[in-house]
């Protein structure tokens, strides 16, 4: 018996170790988070401004015109849709799969993509002249739009990924209702609002399990679909760059690279401020970082591809596009994203030591950001090469470089998804406890959480 209550103290011990670690980050707030978020304010602010501006005058205030009608909006628009295509690779593909490592990560993936692909949305509305009629696009838009396409497919990927981020939280909102009684009063109505009155009984584990898995199983679909529309937007036309019947993979492939990039900076970050080195391990990292040098290297099969084909074939209309990207203007962009956001990362994360934290979050920073050019080289470039040049325009008209306008934007835009990101973790711990719990052979813990 003494035996037995041994084990039953260092068992709550442990379990009450576990459910500190994960909820002391909300308890604290230094001043350089307070001045992280005001910071991303400020920027949001300064985007909101200047779209005002950009609704006064016009789009005439960026520097898109006849030629380049899609600019940095667009760009961001098909990076942040990427991002968030994160959300089904760790939370489904993996789990499903049977990749229990991948728990802890779970959260991390699917607030960036809530994050991700709602300012992907609002990055579209930007792109508007008249944001006013965007309503018309679901009461009259034509079902044979690839537009009107990708307008169903993001809202229904935003709403499947906000499930997929609320049901897993629900058992962690009953112990922070139950356990984080020093939180602000309207925090602690938000827990007890959110948490539906969960008590943890079997029969709810059992629902919720089952809701889970089947959320996961319906993002799959919408998660590959989301990415491929986006692609088909480019693809199904006849322009030059973008007439690829490989554009639906290649964005896919494209996006689990920028994704898993992404999810690897988040990590050391929030594994240095939020002191998680116990549960966000040096494992961790060495797995994110074969995951990022997998999908790298298919991504790089297709980028060999969507240049070696048109390049062998060098059809008239494909010369000046290839030859600006290989040796005109646009080159020292296109071999920088090639080089140092793909090639080298690929070279440096095939050794182990280059996948431990610190290298490795500097190589994902430099994914992310060959990600983003890249979106870019795929926008630009192509659209100032016409298949009919316009007669008569402006010798600006042949070039692109975003206005003040649309840099500020765009900035806006992205700390906003930062913001929303920051927020959530100020609110809602970023590991779930009740999964790690679980997995540590833990059992009815929200009667113990109770328990001091």
């Amino acid at each position: 018996m003494a035996e037995i209550a041994v084990q039953e103290a260092s068992e709550k011990k442990n379990l009450t170790a576990i459910f500190d670690d994960l909820i002391s980050p909300l308890k604290r707030n230094p001043f350089a988070n307070k001045l992280w978020i005001r910071f991303l304010i400020l920027i949001c602010v300064a985007g909101l401004f200047a779209y005002g501006y950009q609704l006064m005058t016009g789009l005439g205030a960026t520097a898109m015109r006849d030629y380049s009608s899609w600019g940095l909006y667009i760009s961001n628009f098909v990076f942040l849709i990427a991002v968030s295509l994160v959300g089904s690779l760790v939370s489904a593909i993996l789990k499903l799969s049977g990749q229990t490592w991948a728990t802890p990560l779970t959260r991390f993936s699917e607030i960036i993509a809530v994050a991700a692909v709602s300012f992907a949305g609002l990055s579209i509305i930007v792109d508007m002249g008249r944001p006013d009629r965007v309503l018309n696009i679901l009461l009259h838009g034509r079902f044979s739009s690839p537009i009107v396409w990708d307008i169903i497919v993001v809202n229904t990927y935003l709403a499947i990924s906000l499930i997929l981020l609320y049901l897993p939280l629900i058992p962690d909102i009953a112990i922070l209702r139950d356990r984080y009684t020093e939180a602000p009063k309207w925090q602690r109505k938000l827990y007890k609002t959110l948490s539906l009155g969960w008590t943890g009984h079997d029969e709810q584990y059992k629902l919720l399990h089952k809701a889970i898995r089947m959320m996961m199983i319906i993002i799959m679909p919408v998660a590959f679909a989301i990415h491929t529309v986006t692609s088909w937007l480019f693809g199904v036309n006849n322009r030059t760059g973008w007439d690829s019947t490989i554009f639906g993979p290649y964005f896919v492939a494209g996006a689990f690279m920028v994704g898993a990039a992404a999810v690897i900076v988040l990590m050391y970050i929030l594994r240095r401020t939020q002191k998680l080195d116990n549960y966000i391990t040096l494992f961790h990292f060495d797995k994110m970082g074969k995951l990022l040098v997998l999908t790298s290297l298919v991504y790089l099969y297709f980028n060999i591809n969507e240049y070696l084909v048109p390049g062998y074939k060098m059809k008239s209309l494909d010369t000046g596009h290839l030859l600006e990207l290989f040796s005109g203007d646009e080159s020292p962009l296109f071999y920088g994203v090639q080089i140092f956001g793909m090639i080298i990362p690929i070279i440096l994360l095939i050794f182990k030591p280059m996948r431990a934290p610190l290298p490795l979050f500097f190589i994902s920073i430099a994914v992310v950001i060959g990600a983003w050019l890249k979106r870019y080289l795929i926008v630009i470039p192509t659209l100032l090469n016409p298949t009919f040049p316009i007669q008569n325009v402006p010798e600006n008209f042949h070039h692109y470089f975003p206005t003040a306008v649309e840099l500020t934007i765009t900035a806006g835009l992205t700390a906003g998804t930062l913001l929303v990101i920051t927020l959530f973790l100020r609110i809602f711990p970023i590991v779930p406890m009740w999964e790690v719990a679980h997995e540590e052979g833990y059992e009815n813990i929200e009667k113990k959480a109770t328990e001091k």
